[in-house]
């Protein structure tokens, strides 16, 4: 009987003790990934009773704040300049988050790891929680210079800047946009309405076209053709000479490539500068087959293209070009057309990557974020993405590209040059077929990078159904550009 109750004594002292435990275990390590689960409801009741982290765009404006509702204890987000950042803040809502809401969260709720000693205190101290800061890498005066250009122009379209040297976002803007007001109500049947009608609306306000859209490029993925050619020896520097017939049959295929307006490119065999400046398709299509579609796509991936992981934080749609074989779709997808595929990012990507001698960086929006009590929890370090191509491969397409804007025949030097632009600008302008609208309705592409002699800005931009590039898509790039750098 003794020997019983011993076995009994000795079960129940075991359970005990991993009882104790798994309670200790959840409450060291596992309490964050529980206080975010969705079905939480003490969670989800909660949050609406202190007050969340501040973003901020630069060190001092805040673009979301959570305010306290008159009359309650209840904390309410508020967006002040709700239509120019929506793409980059996202929204907070009672059923769910985006952009750096939802991507710095754990943060901006106080629930992530490297905020529970900051919890532990306030527990102590009976102060109420408070979530960290936020500070993003964008710069105001390039945001807004972006939103109301963007505006201004009246098309869907979108434009990113970044820092070439650290990758840092400097301007993230899409339109048309929405007002993350809307989200903030705390009635769900009226948040369902509001979601439902701007979901519904064709102009889709809520896609954010800087970084989860697609265009094709057209010429301004003649960086990449450049580059590659460049890289492969195929042309051996600026003022190497290139077919460029007036008309060009593509191989195995009845469809003949002209260029813009059917004009010729100089007397048909130009230095590749030359072609570049005045963006000739046959040029670069030649090229393109001669390089070789392999090598074409190998550089577009060094460029950041058929990335599915790159996020910043907010989740970023791959751009694309596909493998081809066929030299007449090789040709296609050397001039930026055929399945060719970008995001704004993307085009900047292009642009900084030659700025900055020929490395790509990571791009990134969080700066640093700090706790109530103003501790660091965490701090960008900015980090190599690729190395697309060789230093001297960058200076060779840096003199292209300067071409482009400082060259009386260069195809932006009406909007993008010195004298316009009242700064140094080297870029590459874009009128893209998109399979879908007439010639009349061409997507307008620019990237480009400034100043030339020590570049602190690159540029993407897309304008869909915008035309030319250079009429549509530079002035807006220009207008950052000139933001930016304070230039008046």
């Amino acid at each position: 009987m003794n020997r019983a109750l011993l076995r009994v004594s000795l079960a129940c002292l075991v359970m005990f003790v991993l009882l104790l435990l798994n309670v200790n275990y959840v409450q060291a390590f596992d309490s964050t990934s529980l206080a975010n689960e969705p079905g939480n409801i003490r969670v989800f009741n909660e949050q609406f009773q202190y007050q969340r982290g501040t973003i901020y765009a630069g060190p001092d404006t805040k673009i979301a704040e959570s305010r306290l509702v008159k009359g309650t204890s209840t904390y309410k987000r508020y967006y002040p300049q709700a239509a120019v950042y929506a793409p980059v803040t996202g929204y907070d809502s009672v059923y769910g988050k985006t952009g750096i809401e939802l991507a710095e969260n754990n943060d901006l709720s106080g629930s992530s790891a490297g905020l529970q000693v900051h919890n532990l205190i306030s527990l102590f101290t009976g102060k109420q929680k408070q979530g960290a800061s936020v500070y993003l890498t964008i710069s105001p005066k390039a945001q807004q210079a972006a939103y109301t250009a963007l505006a201004a122009q009246g098309k869907p379209g979108a434009v990113v800047a970044l820092d070439p040297t650290t990758g840092a976002i400097l301007a993230m803007a899409s339109y048309p946009t929405f007002n993350p007001n809307d989200y903030t109500t705390l009635d769900g049947k009226k948040l369902v309405r509001i979601d439902d009608r701007l979901r519904a609306e064709k102009s889709q306000p809520l896609l954010n076209r800087a970084i989860n859209a697609t265009y094709p490029p057209g010429s301004t993925f003649k960086i990449v053709t450049g580059s590659a050619a460049f890289s492969t020896r195929a042309v051996s520097g600026p003022s190497t000479t290139v077919p460029a017939p007036t008309r060009f049959q593509l191989p195995g295929s009845t469809t003949v490539l002209i260029n813009n307006d059917g004009e010729s490119c100089e007397n048909g065999n130009p230095p590749i500068i030359d072609a570049f400046l005045l963006s000739c398709n046959t040029a670069f299509a030649k090229l393109g087959i001669r390089v070789g579609g392999a090598a074409l796509r190998t550089y577009a991936n060094k460029f950041g293209m058929n990335e599915p992981d790159l996020s910043v934080p907010l989740p970023v749609s791959p751009s694309i070009i596909p493998a081809l074989t066929d030299p007449d779709y090789i040709a296609l997808s050397a001039i930026g057309q055929f399945d060719d595929a970008v995001t704004p990012l993307q085009e900047a990507m292009f642009a900084a990557a030659i700025a900055n001698g020929g490395k790509l960086m990571t791009p990134y929006l969080v700066q640093q974020v700090l706790a109530a009590d103003l501790s660091p929890v965490q701090q960008a370090q900015p980090k190599v993405l690729s190395v697309p191509v060789s230093s001297q491969v960058a200076s060779d397409m840096q003199q292209l590209m300067y071409a482009v804007t400082h060259n009386p025949d260069g195809t932006a030097y009406g909007t993008a040059s010195p004298g316009v632009a009242g700064v140094s600008i080297a870029g590459k302008t874009g009128t893209a077929q998109n399979g879908v609208n007439n010639t009349n309705l061409d997507d307008a592409v620019f990237t480009c990078y400034a100043p030339t002699s020590s570049p602190k800005i690159a540029v993407g931009v897309i304008i869909q159904g915008g035309g030319y590039g250079a009429a549509a898509a530079a002035p807006i790039a220009v207008k950052v550009i000139q933001a930016y750098l304070g230039i008046t």
